[in-house]
C-alpha cells in the first residue's frame, strides 16, 4: 500500500508541475523620451530620412523565458515626419500610405527566440496599407535589469510588397526601405497608496 501511494506521487507529481501555466509575461511601459522609430528611403537624388511621431506599444517581458513575450506595435501612419512637409503630404497620400483608407500601421509578434546572449529575433506580422505579411525583427539586448531595458535592431522591408508602389522618373526610389528602432521600456510603478 505504501509503495503504490509512492509509486503514485512519484507519476502524478511531475504531471501536476508541468500543468501548471507558466509565468505571465510582465507588462512594460515603453519610455518615449528615449524611443524611437526611424527609416531611410533612398532615391537618386537623396537619402530620405524619416521617423513617425505618434505610435504606441504593448510589450510583455519574461526575462527568464524570452520566449513568453509578445510585443504589438501600432503606428499612426499620419506622423510620418521627413523634415519636409510637402514631402510628407504626399507620403500620406494614395500614391504612399494613403493615410485615409489605412490610418495605422501595426506590428504583432507570433513568436520570440533567442539567438544568442543578447539577441533575439521577433517574428511578427508587419501590416502597411492593409496588406500584412510575415517578417523577423532581430533585436538587440542593449541592457535589462531590475524591471528596465533598452532594445534596439534594424531591418529591411521592400515597399512593394505592401504595395507602396509609386515612383517618379526624374527621381528614382529604392525599392528596400531601411527601419531602425530604439525602444526604452520598464516595469509600471506600483500606483501610489
Amino acid at each position: 500500500m505504501f509503495s503504490a501511494r509512492l509509486l503514485a506521487a512519484a507519476v502524478v507529481l511531475p504531471l501536476l508541475v508541468a500543468a501548471r501555466p507558466l509565468p505571465d509575461a510582465l507588462p512594460h511601459v515603453i519610455d518615449k523620451a528615449h524611443s524611437e522609430i526611424n527609416f531611410v528611403a533612398d532615391s537618386r537624388l537623396l537619402s530620405a530620412h524619416g521617423f513617425f511621431g505618434k505610435w504606441d506599444a504593448d510589450v510583455k517581458l519574461d526575462a527568464a523565458k524570452w520566449e513568453n513575450s509578445t510585443v504589438a506595435i501600432t503606428i499612426d501612419a499620419s506622423s510620418i515626419n521627413t523634415r519636409v512637409e510637402r514631402r510628407d503630404g504626399h507620403l500620406k497620400s494614395a500614391d504612399f500610405f494613403d493615410v485615409e483608407k489605412h490610418p495605422s500601421i501595426t506590428f504583432k509578434s507570433v513568436s520570440i527566440k533567442q539567438t544568442g546572449a543578447n539577441k533575439l529575433d521577433i517574428t511578427g506580422d508587419l501590416t502597411v496599407r492593409g496588406t500584412t505579411k510575415r517578417i523577423v525583427v532581430p533585436a538587440t539586448m542593449v541592457f535589462y535589469e531590475g524591471g528596465m531595458g533598452r532594445f534596439r535592431g534594424q531591418f529591411a522591408i521592400n515597399r512593394l510588397d505592401y504595395g507602396v508602389a509609386y515612383d517618379s522618373k526624374l527621381n528614382p526610389i529604392q525599392n528596400e526601405v531601411q527601419v531602425q528602432w530604439d525602444i526604452a521600456l520598464a516595469e509600471p510603478k506600483p500606483a501610489a497608496k
